[in-house]
């Protein structure tokens, strides 16, 4: 497909390159695996988009945000006005509705390694089977190399290897993964397996029985943000305070909230909200990133805007004091259920 050139009305002549491409034309490999809602086409439509954006004439940061859910126009401008290149891959994410049902599983690392699957194509659960040309990871290398074939004042080349045996390999220390939900918990589960630059979890992680956020990690554990609004069902549920602290986030900073210290919030890790969302959860849920549930201030603009900066820029030797464990916070919920 031909890229497209989009203009931000609010900003012209801000120009954006955008793209689009199906998995299934970039690389002839990708299947279909219905048994875990996850297709090519639905309904006589392509689901397997692709998408990728960068915007000229901003100096770039040479990283590239791969983000873990469905497309997001506006996250995607705002990082690319950012200096980042910023891409997003169909991947295997429908198995949640299937296999993330109450009451858990005994293993308390199920959910943990179907999403390793959906991020590696490599083996690591029973339930599911995605070959390696249909994990996210495949996926990301395989559109790079279309993209730079498509668009060579793009440098998209840059995250790949340089060795042609290897040439479709992304070069991870350059990467910073992010999601939100469902995909924040991917991506962290992905970063604690492969080393990445950085990971911004937006409501998120999830999986509150699980036990693989205490798992080893490849990635540094300072490297790991995460942001959300404190009436999200994730609060109420315990999700993200026994996930981040589960993570060890608490060794580099307490829980801040945004409305009420500036940047850079003691150089902390664990970012919260208050803003109005009218008591709406699922409001709550959506409003920390870019889009329509954003909140935005008397003229309009986005409240969140610094926050999300820091998040994806902020030093990562920069770091905040640690302190203990949050008391209050229920880090055993597993025998809730039974």
């Amino acid at each position: 497909m031909d890229p497209q050139e989009k203009a931000d009305p609010k900003t012209d002549p801000k120009t954006y390159r955008e793209f689009s491409a199906r998995a299934s034309l970039v690389d002839p490999r990708a299947k279909a695996y219905p048994q875990i809602d996850f297709h090519l086409e639905k309904d006589g439509k392509p689901v397997d988009l692709g998408h990728a954006c960068r915007r000229p004439g901003v100096p770039m940061r040479g990283k590239l945000v791969v983000w873990f859910m469905g497309h997001s126009p506006e996250l995607f401008h705002f990082l690319a006005d950012e200096g980042f290149h910023v891409l997003r891959v169909h991947y295997a994410n429908g198995w949640f509705n299937r296999f993330g049902k109450e009451p858990p599983p005994e293993d308390r690392y199920t959910l943990g390694k179907i999403r390793l699957e959906a991020a590696t194509g490599e083996d690591f659960s029973e339930l599911v089977s995605i070959d390696r040309p249909d994990g996210l990871a495949e996926r990301v290398g395989q559109f790079l190399g279309w993209l730079e074939q498509q668009d060579p004042e793009g440098h998209w080349g840059e995250y790949l290897q340089s060795d042609p045996k290897n040439s479709k390999q992304v070069l991870w220390d350059r990467v910073i993964l992010s999601g939100a939900s469902h995909g924040a918990t991917t991506s962290a589960r992905f970063a604690l397996h492969q080393k990445v630059d950085r990971v911004v979890m937006f409501c998120g992680p999830r999986d509150q029985y699980e036990l693989w956020q205490g798992l080893p990690s490849a990635t540094p554990k300072e490297r790991f943000f995460g942001f959300s609004h404190v009436l999200d069902t994730g609060w109420s549920g315990d999700h993200y305070c026994r996930s981040w602290e589960l993570l060890g986030l608490q060794a580099y900073g307490p829980i801040v909230d945004v409305d009420k210290q500036q940047p850079p919030y003691g150089h902390t890790r664990r970012l919260i909200t208050e803003a109005q969302v009218g008591g709406d959860e699922k409001r709550a849920h959506s409003c920390v990133t870019p889009g329509k549930a954003a909140v935005r201030d008397a003229d309009g603009n986005y409240l969140h805007k610094d926050v999300w900066k820091y998040l994806f820029t902020h030093p990562v030797e920069a770091i905040g004091q640690p302190v203990a464990s949050d008391p209050s916070c229920q880090r055993e919920l597993q025998a809730k259920t039974r």
